[in-house]
């Protein structure tokens, strides 16, 4: 018998043996169940690293949200966003980068009302890997790739403190409230400026302490602070003090001098003496320089007529007061000072009129735009301009009255403020009997809402 024939009994018994060993066996089992939890373990494993890779981005997001939205409101001017954004940036963050966005806004909901307050979002779309195992595919995409989207948000808001404003642009018609060109003569110091639209001041601030916007402030005052809330208009009310209108025509001057001319009442020359309400028909022109002496204090209610200076001077005596007022009805009439030379009085200090030096009553519209504030005639008042749904082109000087404090505000639609315009002297106006248009404005750090 061959070596190979006696070998093969053993062999295959060896073979029996080995296969009996297998059967029973029972470790295989357990591969077999590992094998099938394998899948469901890595993805569970993979799921729970990204879960906490969220969290920490998000934790840091939110840092940077919280810390960005202090920036901005602290910021309050017209590049408060570009602040906030600048901030997010130190913290990683970067807009428009690997899939980072940065909202920024100064008109959020403020939770304790208001819609003033600053808000910064922060999203970031992060791939996923390993969470996809288990069938998670994310709320977002990178590309074509499944990913996880993960945001922030802060709001927060500033502390406010009490504005007086010697310049107030209703902006009812929706013009720009302020519009400052150069203006280096113009020292607005002693108080702030209010828009209750846009204000924008090129080269020059006006040496305003706060300029303030309801939209946007740019260039005006010290500090520049936007999304502040509309300032009403404090001083309509004062329109019931008009006397009710006893005329009954209204002579306007002759466009030509062949035209018969004004009657001798509405022509004014020489001292005046006037008290209480004094009411002129139509238009009052001065011939010469006239002088108001009127010490208990006068209103000058003009009714559907312009105050025509005419080259001369209308002054009030020492110890005068005047405040005056064009009324009448919508029309073609011109409801406003013109014509060269100087305006030169103070308003009472005390009585229904105290602080107020000129009011256009606001149910007038048309015919109330001043072209050339301050030149045509020069402004040397002490009180309240108050012009609500005027349009103001200041190009000359305004300074305080011969006889009275160092005060000067201006309640406006809106104003343009050329270069050589001069606005000064604004720091009495509580010795002037005036009352300053007041809102709370905010100034110094933002702090956090939400």
């Amino acid at each position: 018998m061959s070596t190979r024939a006696t070998r093969m009994p053993s062999v295959v018994a060896a073979i029996t043996r080995y296969l009996n060993q297998f059967r029973e066996d029972r470790s295989g089992n357990v591969s077999v169940i590992m094998a099938a939890l394998l899948v469901p373990f890595v993805g569970t494993i993979g799921l729970g690293f990204e879960v906490s890779n969220w969290y920490l981005t998000k934790h840091a997001m939110q840092n940077a949200a919280d810390a960005a939205a202090i920036a901005a409101a602290s910021n309050r001017s017209g590049n408060y966003d570009l602040e906030a954004r600048a901030v997010a940036a130190q913290y990683g963050f970067i807009n428009g980068v690997n899939t980072v966005t940065v909202a920024v806004s100064n008109t959020a909901a403020c939770p304790a009302g208001g819609t003033n307050c600053y808000s910064v979002s922060i999203s970031k779309n992060i791939p996923l890997y390993l969470a996809r195992v288990v069938g998670y595919n994310g709320n977002a995409t990178i590309g074509s790739n499944a990913a996880m989207n993960v945001a922030s948000a802060a709001i927060a808001t500033n502390a406010s403190a009490p504005a007086t404003f010697c310049i107030l642009a209703l902006a009812t018609s929706g013009a720009p409230g302020i519009d400052g060109n150069g203006s280096p003569n113009a020292d607005m110091g002693g108080c702030d400026l209010m828009s209750n639209t846009s204000a924008t001041c090129n080269g020059h601030d006006l040496k305003a302490g706060i300029g303030a916007a309801h939209t946007s402030s740019n260039g005006c005052g010290a500090s520049q602070v936007t999304g502040v809330p509309v300032v009403g208009d404090p001083y309509a009310t004062r329109a019931t003090n008009i006397p009710v209108n006893s005329c009954a025509s209204y002579p306007q001057e002759p466009p030509t001098k062949k035209d018969p001319d004004l009657p001798s009442s509405n022509r004014w020359t020489g001292s005046q003496s006037l008290s209480g309400n004094v009411q002129v028909c139509g238009d009052l022109r001065l011939d010469a320089d006239t002088v108001i002496d009127a010490p208990a204090g006068a209103v000058l209610v003009i009714n559907n007529g312009q105050l025509d200076t005419n080259g001369h001077s209308l002054t009030t005596t020492s110890g005068s007061a005047l405040t005056v007022v064009f009324s009448g009805t919508t029309g073609s009439y011109t409801h406003a000072p013109t014509g060269g030379g100087t305006l030169d009085f103070a308003a009472p200090t005390t009585g229904p009129w105290s602080g107020i030096a000129m009011y256009q009553d606001p149910a007038l519209s048309t015919g109330v735009d001043i072209a050339a504030a301050g030149n045509s005639p020069t402004w040397k008042i002490s009180g309240l301009v108050y012009l609500p749904h005027s349009s103001v082109n200041f190009n000359g000087a305004v300074n305080k009255s011969s006889n009275g404090k160092s005060c000067f505000a201006m309640v406006v639609d809106n104003v343009t403020i050329n270069g050589t315009a001069s606005i000064l002297e604004t720091g009495g106006c509580a010795q002037a009997g005036l009352t300053l248009p007041t809102a709370p404005i905010a100034a110094g750090r933002g702090q956090l809402v939400y």
